[in-house]
């Protein structure tokens, strides 16, 4: 399966809006978010974008157009606003110092993103949550602890399978500990070559959705690796990225409409 392209029209009206706003976040922390929805007048879907470990990116922004201009109204929440600001370098160095975030306070962010969405007048309701790398862990954490959302999304999520070792103050959960609270369908998409997560975890991760019932794809490619989708880094893989967009796009679809 290709992704399909936006059908477009020579004479068709199209606007959209972008800027970036203020939200309560977790706590009622004030923090950044990067806005992007139609200006069509009928009410549309939502999605929130949980950026990945790199911090609040240009790719992201990129991919708040593209969901935008597939009909979502889209809020894209810096999960780093609380460690500074700067160059996206230099914020990673300031996250690393602090050892990464919070998964509560990120989780109090991502769902106060979703309720800023539910109440604008030009959505739905129905909000979806997607995320790479550890923005995936966060959407699966966010959907096991919350019932925001319609649809999740996670992107190869590293870390929802964690050794008893690895958990700490600021990761006190395994996220795949608390698959039995997943609130809404989800689409995993994988690249067997990744090891993190390796495919042993995502075997893992899958036997745990089995077992809990609960509704879910998962979707994995041979010959990629970890950020398949990432046109701008050497993992890219066109042919597996086209076809884990098209997923992406039916999926949301299925359960934003």
């Amino acid at each position: 399966m290709e992704e399909e392209i936006v059908p477009y029209r020579t004479d068709q009206q199209e606007g959209i809006l972008a800027e970036t706003i203020m939200i309560a976040g977790h706590n009622g922390d004030q923090i950044r978010a990067f806005s992007v929805r139609p200006t069509a007048p009928e009410p549309v879907p939502g999605v929130v974008l949980i950026h990945h470990a790199p911090g609040w990116s240009d790719w992201y922004k990129e991919m708040a157009f593209r969901f935008a201009r597939r009909g979502y109204a889209v809020l894209c929440p810096n999960l780093y606003e609380r460690l500074g600001h700067g160059t996206l370098e230099d914020v990673q160095v300031l996250m690393r110092a602090a050892g990464g975030v919070p998964d509560a306070q990120v989780v109090g962010d991502v769902v106060a993103a979703a309720n800023y969405l539910k109440a604008q007048p030009n959505t739905t309701g129905k909000i979806g949550v997607l995320g790479s790398c550890s923005g995936g862990r966060h959407t699966y954490l966010t959907a096991c602890q919350s019932n925001e959302f319609a649809a999740a999304v996670d992107l190869w999520g590293g870390g929802v399978v964690m050794k008893p070792e690895d958990l700490n103050e600021k990761r006190p959960v395994s996220p795949i500990d608390l698959t039995a609270n997943l609130s809404c369908p989800l689409l995993g998409i994988f690249g067997n070559e990744d090891r993190a997560p390796a495919p042993d975890q995502v075997d893992q991760h899958e036997a745990a959705l089995k077992q809990h019932g609960k509704q879910y794809e998962f979707h994995r490619y041979d010959g990629a690796g970890h950020g398949f989708f990432y046109y701008d880094r050497a993992p890219y893989r066109q042919e597996q990225a086209m076809d884990g967009w098209a997923k992406v796009w039916a999926f949301f679809e299925k359960h934003l409409a």
